[in-house]
C-alpha cells in the first residue's frame, strides 16, 4: 500500500492559492475566472440536496443567472436536517467586545479540529462568516436580540469568547427558511427548478467529467435522467451509518457514496463526532435519538455522584439526582478542564462522560448516563430568564422523558434543587466528507461538494454552531465564486442529451441493482441488518478504537455485506412504485460500504485526535495523542473498481503557515 500511495500522491492538487493565509481568499477572487452574465444563461448546474447548504448554493446559483435543477429527497426543503440544529451560528463580529476576532475563530476552529483541518480553507471560513449574519438578518432571521436591539451572542465548546448567534433553540430551523425563501422566489421566477422526492443514485461521467445524476422519483419509483455542465452535491453526513444516530431518518450517505465509486476521493471517514448532549438511549426499539443543544452547557453543569454509592442507588432508583447535595457531586469538566469548564469541545466532553460511566459512576439505570443540571442557573437568574433561554428544548426533553428539568424538586439546607437533565454521548456529526480542493472541487472534474458531506473545514473535531456556518458559507459565499472558475471554458459546450449512451448505460445499471436486490428472497429485513452495522460500528469504531477492535470490525462488516447480499428480505414486487424498503435498502448497501471507510481510516490512523481516539494512543491522563510527525496529511480513500476490494490510501500534507501546532490545552 505505501508504494502504490507514493505513486499516486501527485494527483493531490487541493489549489491553495498563494500568499499569507489572511489574503488568500482576497487574492483569489480578484485573479479568478468569470462567466459574464449573458453566458450564465447557457449553463446548467445540478445541485442535489435542499439543507442549508443545498438551498443556500441553489438560490445564489440561480440569483447570479445559472440555471439550477435542485434534488430534495423530503417533499419540501423545510424538511432538511439543517432545520434540526438548535443552538446557533458562529461568526466573528466581536459584538460583546470580548477579543473576538476573525483570527480567533480561525484559530479556535483549527485547535478544535485538534490541527487536522486545511489551514486555508478554515481561514476563508472564519473571513465570511460575518456576511452570513448580515445576509440573514437582511433576510429576516428572527435572532436573540439584547434588551438595547443588538443580535445577542452566547458561548459554545471550545471558545472562550460570545460568538454564537442564535434564535431560542431553533436556530436551524430559521436559518432554513430564510434560505428556503430565497429559493421560493428563484423557483418562481423560473431559475430553479425543484424536484421533490427525488433521490440521487448515481452520477453520470462523460469522458472525465461529471455531467448529470440518475435519480429516483420517490413516488412513482422510477429512475430518471437529467444532464447539467457541473453536479454540486450537498447531501449531509453519514451518521446513520451507526443506526441510532442524532440525524434524520432519511440522513445518508448516498450520494457521497456514489461519487466515491465515480472516483471521488473520500477524505479523513474516522473522524466521526460523538456530541455530549444527547438523551440516553432507552431501549433496543429506538430508531432514532434526540440530540440537546449544547448551548445548554452555558448555563447547565455537568456532574455524576462522588460516591459509588450514590451512583449505585441512583442507578437502582433509591435515589435521585435532586438528593446528592452540592459537595457530594463531582462537576469533572470543571475539574479537569478549569479555564473552559463544561464549555469544551464536543471530543473532549464526549470521553470524559464514557470515562466516569465506565468507572460505574453513570446516572440511569444502564449506568450510561450524567446529570446536566441548571439549579446554579435558576437560582441565580430565575426560572422565567432561563426558560426564556432554553424554553423550547427543556419542553422537548419533558416531552421525551417525562421530566421537567425547571421543576423544583428538593431542598436541602436551604439551597433549592430542580430535576436534572440526563445526557449520554452520541454519534451526531462526521467531519470526514469527499474530499475537495480549494475551488470544492471533487478529484472528478466538475463535482462539487459542499455543506457536511465534504471534509473540508473541521478537521477531527467540529466545534459547536460550526456547521451551520459551514453550510451558508460555502451556499452562499464561497462556491458561487469558485465554480466559475470551472464553468467560464464550459461556455461553449452545447447541453447534453440525456439519450446519450452515458445516461443510458447509468440508469440501467440502477435498474439492474434494483432488480437484483428484489430478487434476493432472503428472511432478513432491512433494519435488522442495518442495526447489526450499528452495533458493530458503535463497538468496533466508536469512541474508542483499538487496532485488535477494527481489524474485528472489518472481518464483521465482510460477513454483513455477505449476509445482505444473500438474505435480505424487501416486501414487494420490481416496478410496483413507491416501495420504501427498498430505497432503505440501497441505503443500507452504501452504510456497510461507508463502515469500512470508517474502520479503514481508523485502522491506517495510528493517532488520537479529535473525534479519532485510538486507546492505544493517550497520554498518562488519558487525553488524546496525536503522531504529528507521521500523521499530519488528509487522508483520502481511492475506490478500487468494487465494494469487495480494500481501498487506496492516497496522502494530502497539511501545511500550517500562521498557526503553531501544539497540544490542544483546555485547562489553563
Amino acid at each position: 500500500m505505501e508504494e502504490n500511495t507514493k505513486l499516486a500522491q501527485p494527483v493531490i492538487d487541493s489549489k491553495i492559492p498563494e500568499g499569507p493565509v489572511a489574503e488568500k481568499w482576497t487574492n483569489y477572487k480578484a485573479h479568478q475566472k468569470l462567466v459574464n452574465p449573458a453566458n450564465k444563461r447557457k449553463l446548467d448546474i445540478i445541485v442535489v440536496g435542499t439543507g442549508l447548504a443545498g438551498a443556500s448554493a441553489a438560490s445564489t446559483l440561480a440569483e447570479m443567472g445559472f440555471n439550477v435543477l435542485n434534488f430534495c429527497i423530503q417533499d419540501s426543503p423545510r424538511r432538511a436536517h439543517s432545520i434540526a440544529a438548535q443552538g446557533g451560528i458562529n461568526a466573528a463580529k466581536n459584538y460583546q467586545n470580548d477579543g473576538d476576532s476573525i483570527y480567533r475563530l480561525f484559530y479556535d476552529t483549527v485547535k478544535g479540529g485538534d490541527y487536522r483541518a486545511r489551514e486555508a480553507n478554515v481561514y476563508r471560513l472564519a473571513e465570511v462568516s460575518n456576511n452570513i449574519i448580515d445576509q440573514c438578518v437582511e433576510q429576516g432571521v428572527p435572532f436573540a436580540r439584547e434588551y438595547g436591539g443588538t443580535l445577542a451572542n452566547r458561548s459554545f465548546g471550545g471558545a472562550q469568547v460570545s460568538r454564537t448567534f442564535y434564535a431560542k433553540g431553533q436556530t436551524g430551523q430559521q436559518l432554513l427558511l430564510g434560505a428556503y425563501s430565497s429559493l421560493n422566489r428563484q423557483i418562481q421566477m423560473g431559475k430553479v427548478k425543484s424536484f421533490n422526492r427525488y433521490e440521487m443514485h448515481d452520477v453520470v461521467m462523460i469522458g472525465d467529467r461529471a455531467r448529470g445524476i440518475i435519480a429516483k422519483n420517490l413516488v412513482t419509483g422510477k429512475f430518471e435522467r437529467f444532464a447539467a455542465h457541473a453536479v454540486v452535491i450537498a447531501t449531509g453526513g453519514y451518521g446513520n451509518a451507526y443506526f441510532l444516530s442524532t440525524n434524520a431518518m432519511a440522513c445518508n450517505c448516498s450520494a457521497a457514496i456514489a461519487c466515491y465509486r465515480k472516483g471521488a476521493y473520500f477524505a479523513n471517514p474516522a473522524y466521526v463526532q460523538i456530541h455530549p448532549t444527547c438523551i440516553p438511549r432507552h431501549g433496543d426499539k429506538q430508531s432514532k435519538l434526540t440530540l440537546m443543544s449544547e448551548s445548554l452547557r452555558n448555563d447547565g453543569r455537568i456532574w455524576v455522584p462522588k460516591n459509588l454509592e450514590d451512583a449505585k442507588a441512583i442507578q437502582a432508583g433509591t435515589k435521585k439526582g435532586s438528593d446528592i447535595p452540592e459537595e457530594e457531586r463531582d462537576y469533572y469538566l470543571e475539574r479537569r478542564y478549569p479555564a473552559f469548564g463544561n464549555l469544551v469541545p464536543r471530543d473532549v466532553a464526549s470521553r470524559a462522560a464514557k470515562e466516569r460511566c465506565d468507572k460505574g459512576y453513570g446516572v440511569n439505570n444502564t449506568g450510561q448516563a450524567v446529570f446536566l443540571d441548571f439549579s446554579e442557573a435558576i437560582n441565580r437568574l430565575g426560572i422565567d430568564v432561563v426558560r426564556q433561554r432554553y424554553g423550547n428544548l427543556f419542553d422537548m426533553y419533558e416531552e421525551i422523558t417525562d421530566v421537567n428539568p425547571g421543576e423544583l424538586a428538593n431542598t436541602i439546607d436551604g439551597v433549592n434543587y430542580y430535576n436534572p437533565m440526563m445526557i449520554y454521548p452520541a454519534i451526531h456529526y462526521t467531519m470526514g466528507g469527499i474530499w475537495v480542493d480549494y475551488e470544492l472541487q471533487t478529484s472528478v472534474k466538475g463535482l462539487f461538494a459542499i455543506g457536511e458531506c465534504n471534509f473540508s473545514d473541521h478537521g477531527a473535531n467540529r466545534l459547536g454552531a460550526s456547521a451551520l456556518m459551514q453550510g451558508l458559507a460555502d451556499g452562499y459565499f464561497v462556491l458561487p465564486y469558485t465554480i466559475q472558475n470551472y464553468l467560464s471554458d464550459q461556455i461553449q459546450v452545447p447541453r447534453f442529451s440525456t439519450d446519450a449512451p452515458e445516461f443510458v448505460a447509468a440508469e440501467k445499471a440502477c435498474i439492474a441493482e434494483e432488480e437484483r436486490l428484489m430478487a434476493i428472497g432472503g428472511k432478513r429485513s432491512v433494519d435488522s441488518i442495518h442495526k447489526e452495522l450499528g452495533n458493530i460500528l458503535w463497538e468496533h469504531v466508536g469512541m474508542g478504537r483499538t487496532k485488535e477492535g477494527l481489524e474485528t470490525a472489518l472481518t464483521k462488516l465482510k460477513e454483513l455485506r455477505k449476509e445482505f447480499n444473500s438474505n435480505l428480505y424487501i416486501p414487494g414486487t420490481v416496478g410496483e412504485g413507491m416501495n420504501i424498503e427498498l430505497d432503505k435498502a440501497f441505503r443500507l448497501q452504501d452504510f456497510i460500504t461507508m463502515g469500512e471507510l470508517i474502520a479503514y481510516d481508523a485502522l491506517n490512523r495510528n493517532e488520537s485526535c479529535g473525534g479519532h481516539f485510538r486507546e492505544e494512543f493517550q497520554t498518562e491522563e488519558g487525553e488524546a495523542k496525536r503522531d504529528d510527525e507521521n500523521f499530519f496529511y488528509v487522508s483520502c480513500w481511492d475506490y478500487q473498481g468494487s465494494d469487495d476490494n480494500a481501498p487506496k490510501l492516497i496522502k494530502e500534507p497539511l501545511h500550517y503557515e500562521a498557526i503553531k501546532v501544539q497540544t490542544r490545552n483546555y485547562k489553563s
